[in-house]
Formats: C-alpha cells, sequence, structure tokens
C-alpha cells in the first residue's frame, strides 16, 4: 500500500470565523482551501499551492458560495438588521470593505486602494447599522523599504511575529458611514490598537491599547472609551493584559479576559467584570472556576480568524469559551460568578464561536474529525476527512506530585512494536488533545505510534498545574513528560530502540533540553526552537517581559544572568549525540531563528549529525498556518529524517517526499 503524503494537505479544507445571523437562522463563515496558482516564469514548472478563501452561508436550506473570487475573501460581518454581509477581499491587491446584499446583487466596494493602499482591517459594524469602523494604515507602503534605504529604531518594541518591522505609526482608526459612503480618521493612537467593540448605543467604541512603550502593546494593555468625534479616555489600570471586551447591555459596565493583576505567575486568563468607580473602573471575577477563558488546545487546521469575545445573553448571563483537560466549549456565567456548561463535550474542542440571544455558532472539531461548522448544535458544513484512515486515540495517564497527567498515544495497528515518537506543545501555556492534527495523524498513517501529553505548564488542569514550572524550565515539565513516554513504553507495543523526540517553540527548547540531558533517543526533531535564554529576551518580540512572566529572570540584573543560563539548553550541548534536524523559519520573532543558528553550529561542532532546514518568507505559524507548499515541504523533511534514524533498513528511497519543492 502506498502511504500518504505530506501533499494530503492540500484535499483539506480549513472553515473559520463562524458569524451567527442576527436572528439566529444562518450562519455566515469563511471556507479557505488550497487552490493552485500559475508559476510566474516559465522555467517554474510546478504549480504553485496557495490559499484561497470564500464567504459561505448556511442554514436550514443548506449550505452555499456569497463568494466565487479566486482571492481570499475574509471576515463576513453581519449588518444588524440581517439584510447585508460586509466582508475583506483582497481581490484588487490588498485587502478592502466589501458589502454584499443578501437580497440579490453584486459586492459593492466601500474601500478603496487609492485610500488605503496597505489595505484595510477589522470592520465592524455599529448596532444601529449607521457606521462601520475599521482599522488602516495611512499612505503608500514606505519608499525608503522599496530603496533598501537604512532603517532607523527609536522604539523598543519595532517588530512582532507576522509583521517583520511594526510600521513607524501604528494603525488608525476609521469611520465609514454606511450611507454616503464618507469615511473619516477616527483615531491615530500613539500605540497599536489592540481591538475594538462598539457600545450597544453606537455612541463610541471600547478599545484596548498601550500607553507603555516599555510593555508593549502585546503585554500590558488599557480599555479606553473612544466616544464618536471624541477624545480616548483610559478606564482601566491593570497590570496584566486585557483583551476579548464585551460591552453590558447597559452601555456602563464590561467584561474582559485578562490575568490577575497581583500574580506576576498567574498564567491563566479569566473573565472580569468592570465597573465605573470613580475615575478608573474597578474589577470583579465572573467565572469562578479554575478553567483558563478561550479555547487553548492544539490544532493544525486553523487558518483564518477564531472569534472568541464574549456575548451577553441578556443582561444576566455572559457566553465565553473555556478550556478544560484537552477538550474546549461554551460555558455560561452570571452575575454571580456561576458557571454552566451551555456546549461542551469532554472529547471535543470548540475553536470560535459567535452568538445573540436567538442562537450561537461554533466551529467544532475533535481528534477525529476536522472542523465542521455548528448551526445551534446541528452541523452545516461538509468539509472532508484526510485521504487516509485516521486513528482514535488512547488516553494515557501519568502521576506526579500535583496528581494525575494525561496524554494519548496514537498507536497503528502492526505485528510488531512500533517506532514512537514523543511530541511537546508549545506555549508553554497551551495544551494537547482533542484538537484534529494533520501532522500526528500522517505520521501515524506511515506506521508510528504518535505519543503526546500535558505536562505541568499546561492549561486546563487548573492554575497550579499551569504556573508550576515558573522560573525552572527543564524541570518538572522535562519529569512529565519522561514520566508519560515512560508510561507508553511501558504498557504499549512500543520499540524502545526506535524512538524520537520533536516539538515546535517551547516544545522545541524541551526537544533540546532532553537531548542535551539523555541520550534515550535516537533520533529529534527541534522546530522554531530555543536553546539560549539570555540572548532568547533581547531579540524575541515577547522577549523583554517573557523574562520575567515565565523565567524569573532578566539579563539586565547580573545576578538572574546564571539562573537563565542554567536553563538554556546551550550550557548542556556538549553532552547531545542525538541525531537531529533543525527547522526554523526566516521571519520568525517569536523564536527568532539565532536560536536555531546558534543551536546548529554548536551541535555540528560537536560532531552530531545535524541538519538545518530554513524557510524563507515564513513566521512562527509555519507548521498551522504557512504557505501549503512549505508546509508540505515541512513534513516531508520530518519524515525523511525519520526513515532515515528510526527505520535505517528502508531509508533508501522509500521516505515519502514532497511533490512540490517550496519557492523563495
Amino acid at each position: 500500500m502506498t502511504k500518504p503524503k505530506p501533499e494530503s494537505l492540500f484535499g483539506l479544507q480549513f472553515p473559520s470565523d463562524p458569524q451567527l445571523s442576527p436572528d439566529g437562522q444562518q450562519v455566515a463563515y469563511v471556507l479557505g482551501r488550497v487552490a493552485e496558482e500559475k508559476a510566474a516564469k516559465k522555467e517554474e514548472q510546478w504549480p504553485k499551492p496557495r490559499y484561497r478563501s470564500r464567504i459561505m452561508l448556511a442554514g436550514a436550506e443548506g449550505e452555499r458560495a456569497l463568494t466565487q473570487g479566486e482571492g481570499r475573501d475574509t471576515a463576513p460581518r453581519w449588518s444588524p438588521d440581517g439584510s447585508s454581509l460586509a466582508f475583506l477581499s483582497d481581490r484588487s491587491g490588498k485587502s478592502q470593505l466589501y458589502l454584499l446584499p443578501l437580497g440579490g446583487g453584486e459586492a459593492r466596494a466601500l474601500t478603496a486602494p487609492a485610500d488605503f493602499p496597505q489595505g484595510v482591517s477589522a470592520a465592524q459594524w455599529s448596532p444601529d447599522g449607521r457606521y462601520l469602523a475599521f482599522l488602516a494604515q495611512e499612505g503608500e507602503v514606505s519608499p525608503r523599504e522599496e530603496r533598501g534605504e537604512a532603517r532607523v529604531i527609536t522604539r523598543l518594541k519595532y517588530r512582532a511575529n507576522g509583521a517583520d518591522f511594526l510600521p513607524d505609526e501604528p494603525a488608525a482608526l476609521w469611520c465609514l458611514q454606511v450611507e454616503g459612503g464618507e469615511v473619516t480618521r477616527w483615531l491615530m493612537p500613539q500605540q497599536p490598537i489592540g481591538e475594538f467593540t462598539w457600545w450597544p448605543d453606537s455612541r463610541g467604541v471600547l478599545l484596548t491599547s498601550s500607553q507603555d512603550e516599555v510593555s508593549g502593546a502585546l503585554w500590558k494593555q488599557e480599555a479606553y472609551d473612544l466616544p464618536l468625534g471624541g477624545e480616548p479616555r483610559q478606564l482601566t489600570d491593570w497590570a496584566a493584559p486585557i483583551s476579548h471586551l464585551a460591552p453590558h447591555p447597559d452601555g456602563l459596565r464590561f467584561v474582559a479576559q485578562a490575568r490577575r493583576q497581583t500574580e506576576r505567575n498567574d498564567t491563566d486568563s479569566h473573565l472580569y467584570l468592570f465597573v465605573p468607580s470613580g475615575e478608573t473602573y474597578a474589577a470583579e471575577r465572573l467565572d469562578q472556576h479554575d478553567y483558563p477563558a478561550g479555547s487553548i488546545v492544539a490544532g493544525d487546521l486553523h487558518v483564518g480568524q477564531f472569534p472568541e469575545r464574549p456575548v451577553w445573553l441578556g443582561e444576566e448571563r455572559l457566553l465565553f469559551s473555556a478550556t478544560v483537560g484537552g477538550a474546549s466549549g461554551l460555558f455560561t456565567a452570571d452575575l454571580a460568578g456561576q458557571v454552566q456548561p451551555h456546549t461542551f463535550d469532554a472529547e471535543r474542542v470548540v475553536a470560535g464561536f459567535s452568538a445573540n440571544a436567538n442562537g450561537a455558532a461554533w466551529l467544532s472539531e475533535s481528534a477525529t474529525q476536522v472542523p465542521q461548522v455548528r448551526l445551534n448544535g446541528r452541523q452545516v458544513s461538509d468539509c472532508p476527512m484526510p485521504d487516509f484512515a485516521v486513528l482514535t486515540p488512547q488516553r494515557v495517564t501519568f502521576t506526579n506530585e500535583l496528581g494525575e497527567g494525561e496524554g494519548w498515544v496514537l498507536l497503528p495497528e502492526a505485528q510488531e512494536p512500533r517506532p514512537a515518537l514523543l511530541n511537546v506543545h508549545g506555549g508553554p501555556h497551551t495544551a494537547y488533545g482533542h484538537g484534529f492534527m494533520h501532522e500526528f495523524q500522517l505520521f501515524a498513517a506511515q506506521g508510528y505510534a504518535v505519543c503526546y501529553s500535558n505536562p505541568r505548564g499546561s492549561v486546563g488542569y487548573g492554575q497550579a498545574w499551569s504556573s508550576d514550572i515558573f522560573g525552572r524550565w527543564g524541570s518538572v515539565d522535562a519529569d512529565d513528560v519522561l514520566a508519560f513516554f515512560d508510561v507508553c513504553l511501558d504498557t504499549l507495543p512500543l520499540d524502545r530502540q526506535r524512538t524520537a523526540v520533536m516539538g515546535g517553540s517551547y516544545g522545541g527548547f524541551m526537544t533540546n533540553w532532553l537531548t542535551s540531558h539523555t541520550g534515550r533517543f535516537q533520533a529529534a526533531i527541534t522546530d522554531r526552537s530555543i536553546c539560549n535564554l539570555i540572548s532568547f529576551g533581547g531579540t524575541s518580540d515577547i522577549g523583554m517581559r517573557f523574562w520575567d512572566d515565565e523565567l524569573g529572570g532578566n539579563f539586565q540584573r547580573s545576578a538572574d544572568i546564571d539562573k537563565l543560563w542554567a536553563m538554556s539548553p546551550l550550557r548542556y550541548v556538549e553532552n547531545v549525540t542525538t541525531p537531529t534536524l533543525i527547522i526554523h523559519s526566516v521571519l520568525d520573532h517569536r523564536c527568532p531563528i539565532e536560536q536555531a543558528e546558534q543551536w546548529y553550529t554548536a551541535l555540528r561542532l560537536h560532531g552530531v549529525p545535524t541538519r538545518f532546514v530554513r524557510f524563507p518568507g515564513e513566521d512562527h505559524e509555519l507548521s498551522r498556518s504557512g504557505r501549503p507548499d512549505r508546509r508540505a515541504v515541512r513534513l516531508g523533511e520530518y519524515l525523511a529524517w525519520l526513515e532515515q534514524y528510526l527505520n535505517p533498513q528502508a531509508a533508501a528511497g522509500s521516505a515519502p517526499k514532497p511533490d512540490y519543492v517550496a519557492a523563495n
């Protein structure tokens, strides 16, 4: 039988951004797919697979495509009366705002490249239907970049993963009058706007931004009130990130997702009700349970937007998402803080939702089912499964001093013990679980047992479990990873002489840590990894606060240097003997490529068999939403490395190579 290839990814679809109609009877969503783009040059004979997307509409009468372009149509947003949809499309180059009447007729452009040559984003209707607010940069792309002139940097935070260098000025907030089409600049912020949402009476918007240049917009954010035609007024004074704003129907209070501001190592976000109290707002914790708000379970078919803003169901109850173990779902909380499940299955993941008083729409997936759109509980999409059989994971538990941990194994049927892959998730405050992982299923279809777990540091198991690794990476987390794997080896038909360890981001750190502390693995694959926590802090887009928030140390304090170095795999590189494949993206500013370069150089100098694969034009999200052909090449590199070191007798030519070669 022919083994499946990485290109099986190209036959899948990627639903995202479900948006419930005002009457609760239909859902508009984005359906992504992979389409082949013609080569730009005659010498390029191979097709170029690229993501394309259209707007779909689904309800009791089935589903249909509302747009049919060859580009990317995204971000559908219902008008308050349900008569039309605003959406973004790159059909004219950069994304512009369009309006589609649902009673018939063609979509018309509301913005144009001549006015917004860098495109627009984040469009939202005012509740009265009169306005659409959106974010956009002013002017053309800087001629300095086109001419390759020197870049002068004066701000502390000057680049971000996915954006490369940040623009000299943040995106402005604009307001478009739907009837008449007049567009005015509403706010030119000093720091980037994190998000915004309209107040219920359409008097203005509630937004987040940071005026603290040291912290940067990714970390310390505050909530602001911005009235139409007015100036922003700061509402909060919170020492931790604030996001997912949900104004109360009374137009005075609002809910936001935030971490406790009194605990630096408080890793889980919860819902807080902010109420007027003098010049600023006071906060009360709403969700009185020990699970983090939001869906934080890994899946690799998430291309697009996945809304998780809480929604008020009247004046007394709030609908929100939360992660519980390896699953996530929808819950309600009342003003007394009592939490009840709304849509929760302990073996499923809700990956994005929207709701109103008339119903809810969400994306649902499991370890054996790709993401599908559900409308009031009924599946209304029909996205295809991979072209190979998928396996149901087996749950495996391990114990530590905090209690019981869990993980899973995809175990192919075989007469002999299977080679085993130990996977470590990133974050570290994320989780593996019941999200669909095409990558894992592909490995299992090749005959590998795929083992993955939620060691301490993972979310979904309470704050104590998640924060137990604060300031001590490579200790109890490594113990848990190996304890889980030992249970797998002791209880399942796995081949102890054919094992590999792999992971990305923090999982790449753990891969480097384990291979520098044990020689038990026959192969390693370290992806977008970390090896030097000292240099990481000064080069990562989150490093300036990550030191203190995660590691309890900062290289600005000389007393902390030894602590950071003691947690760095590079310190122990002389112990590594495991053949290592290094995967990294050139534009990764979350875990900068200098980390891979240090690790590669150190391994080669110590004589370790090492292969370094660099992906141009990609960032930290390559494995989840990178360009399809590059994702296939990445998976092909994984499989070839595993074939070489775990199946050496079959390594000569039998590893499935990708049919596509990624272009620069």
